[in-house]
This record gives C-alpha cells, structure tokens and sequence, in this order.
C-alpha cells in the first residue's frame, strides 16, 4: 500500500473534519491538554490510519490515544482487531474509557506523558 494512500485518506476528510468539529466532551478535554505540544510532541486530532480515524495520533511517537465510551464495551473484538490492525503500522495504541478522564484526567494525562517518554 502506498503511503499517500495510508495516512489521512481523501475519502474520510469529510468525516474527520466533522469528527473534530461534534467531537464529545471527553474528546475536547483531552484535546486542551494536548494540543500546542503541551506534552513535548504534536499530536493530531481525528487522523485517519487507512479506514479508521484515530481520536488522537502522535506521529514522532507513533502514538493513538482512543477514547472508549459505553458502546465500546459491546464492541471488544472489534477493537481488538483495530488494534492489532494498527500495531501492524508499529503504531501503539492506548485506550481510556470515558469515566477515566472524568474522574482522573491527571492521571491519564501521566499515563499518555509516560508514554511519550519512557524511562
């Protein structure tokens, strides 16, 4: 596959475009802690990888960062072969549900920094 056709693909700009512009409110807080390379490295928001648009991708740090919210919890194989379908790229996937930036966003703010730069 050719990498022009791998990395934010024509055909999902629409979707990506609208995905950045309705995101949920877990998406647009972890947004403000990550946008402006607030963590040392750019992150893009709603980048596609193939057919799947990553909530958040790191591309120094070949990094995606999901977001999961209830409906998430019915979909475990499907996300576990998105997953794998990504590692595939070398690209590392971590998932948060929901309920975790609302209650902890330190916490997984730490989480997403210790990943960035392990020691």
């Amino acid at each position: 596959m050719r990498r022009e056709f791998i990395f934010n693909t024509p055909k999902l700009k629409l979707k990506r475009k609208r995905s950045r512009n309705y995101g949920t409110k877990e998406e647009r807080l972890l947004w403000n802690q990550l946008k402006g390379s607030r963590l040392g490295f750019k992150f893009r928001r709603q980048h596609s990888v193939t057919f799947y648009i990553l909530d958040f991708y790191c591309p120094e740090k070949k990094l995606a960062i999901e977001l999961d919210g209830e409906q998430h919890k019915q979909n475990y194989k499907y996300d576990l072969y998105r997953t794998r379908y990504l590692e595939a790229f070398n690209i590392k996937v971590i998932r948060f549900w929901n309920w975790e930036l609302q209650s902890n966003l330190d916490k997984v703010v730490d989480r997403i920094r210790n990943e960035l730069t392990p020691s």
